[in-house]
């Protein structure tokens, strides 16, 4: 039987370089892992990659990615220096709370709570009252998420990490499966209060997915849910931002 004949794509049909590179800023490719080079004017992006391919091309031969990986951490810093320095993010508040520790962190209650987006299995937030819902559905809605009210999921600390379940819309969560520590250190603050590190670790950790509506967050969301924290006689905590 002859093969079927397959059509050449259209003009319409093919990706520009520009297209190619936005997708990975909550695009096609949203593994998020370059989402950065949406930032880079076309000739720096085909200088990046260029450079990718000669120095994976050495990784191969020798076994050493390290030049590779110093590689695509200098161009990150490259595309974001830029808006670092133009101050375009708006990371700098003139309202930030400095507060002093009251006591040595060995005898306080220490709290952990990230935007990781971690729950307990069988205890599923369900966004958008959604059951189930996949990492890939979650990824393309994160516009909805940006725009919606945080859900914060209540984690035992003693929780085993084997049932956390991790789901978020703005970031690459393979490493986060692999091991909850890396985005929810639960484990390493249950060492530290062991060894007396800490004094003690409180009962519950807290998550929630940070792709969320800012505004919301900082003008009713944070307020109460530190009140929360505050009511249950926490002296410290722990905040992963993801």
């Amino acid at each position: 039987m002859a093969e079927p004949e397959v059509q050449p794509k259209t003009q319409a049909e093919l990706e520009t370089f520009r297209e190619f590179k936005a997708s990975f800023y909550y695009g096609s490719r949203t593994d998020l892992l370059f989402k950065w080079l949406e930032r880079l004017p076309d000739d720096q992006g085909a200088e990046f990659l260029a450079g990718v391919l000669r120095l994976l091309d050495g990784a191969i031969d020798n076994g050493d990615v390290g030049l590779l990986l110093e590689h695509i951490y200098e161009w990150n810093v490259r595309a974001y220096r830029p808006h670092l320095d133009h101050h375009e993010f708006h990371w700098f508040y003139d309202d930030s709370p400095f507060t002093p520790m009251a006591k040595p962190l060995a005898e306080s209650r220490l709290a952990l709570f990230t935007s990781s987006g971690h729950f307990v299995e069988g205890d599923d937030p369900e966004p958008f009252g959604i059951k189930n819902m996949t990492q890939e559905e979650a990824l393309g809605r994160i516009k909805d998420f940006g725009k919606g009210e945080p859900q914060l999921s209540t984690i035992p600390s003693d929780t085993p990490v084997e049932k956390l379940v991790v789901r978020h819309a703005g970031y690459d969560i393979r490493a986060a499966q692999k091991d909850a520590n890396t985005v929810f250190p639960i484990e390493r603050l249950r060492e530290f209060q062991q060894e007396g590190v800490i004094g003690e670790l409180a009962p519950n950790a807290y998550s929630f997915v940070g792709a969320t509506s800012q505004i919301r967050l900082k003008k009713k969301f944070g307020p109460e849910w530190a009140q929360m924290l505050k009511d249950q006689a926490v002296d410290a905590v722990l905040l992963v931002p993801v």
